[in-house]
């Protein structure tokens, strides 16, 4: 949503297209998971009355609005992508089915996978940490507003500090908010390595992807 409020802004979602297609162009296999927070938040709506199981399917939709935005930004610079839902919507794009995601990407196609797990209760990082694993990624990159993981948040605190690596269960122990408790475990268990940057900084993702950019990479310790 950029600076705004609410909603999308084309300029941002056509930044991060630029990226995504910026590494692809590397050989890099993608698959993007995105949430649905610019629109819906389904936890939070749950504290207004509206029961928590029905607000998390309307952010499951809102999920599937922005892969649909970035589907299209992708394609307008000439990249090939799928989106796949969790929730069955034939209309708008493919049902996620494992293996037919899996053919996409050895293809060279961006899969872009929505509507979370399709389960309430499971936020989007779960849906990220289930999807790496299911796909077999070599490591999920967390994109966020900051260019790695401190010991208090940045943005309020002046003093706070980044780590440049973490183990799993330091995550888990400290509580650090890398994201959810049960995602980093899944990836702990499956042996994935999380990569958090800062993907509002143009360019960034090929640049920690290569190695030199300001990142927190989380995994199991040796």
């Amino acid at each position: 949503m950029g600076d705004k409020s609410f909603g999308m802004d084309s300029a941002v979602i056509a930044q991060y297209a630029q990226d995504i297609k910026s590494i692809t162009e590397l050989g890099v296999q993608v698959a993007i998971v995105i949430g649905g927070g610019n629109i819906y938040r389904g936890m939070n709506e749950a504290e207004t009355g509206i029961e928590r199981a029905h607000g998390d399917y309307m952010g499951m939709l809102a999920t599937v609005m922005n892969a649909l935005a970035v589907q299209n930004a992708l394609e307008k610079i000439g990249v090939d992508t799928r989106v796949q839902s969790a929730i069955p919507m034939s209309s708008v794009c493919e049902p996620y089915i494992r293996r037919r995601a899996m053919r996409h990407m050895e293809k060279g196609r961006i899969v872009i996978f929505a509507a979370g797990t399709g389960n309430p209760y499971f936020t989007t990082d779960t849906a990220a940490a289930l999807r790496a694993a299911e796909m077999g990624c070599n490591a999920l990159f967390k994109g966020t507003s900051v260019d790695g993981v401190y010991d208090a948040d940045p943005k309020k605190v002046k003093t706070a500090s980044r780590y440049d690596s973490l183990s799993f269960n330091r995550v888990l122990a400290d509580d650090l908010k890398v994201m959810d408790a049960s995602a980093v475990a899944l990836c702990r268990d499956n042996n994935i390595p999380i990569v958090v940057f800062n993907i509002r900084q143009p360019g960034n993702l090929a640049e920690v992807l290569a190695g030199r950019g300001t990142a927190t990479i989380v995994q199991n310790e040796e």
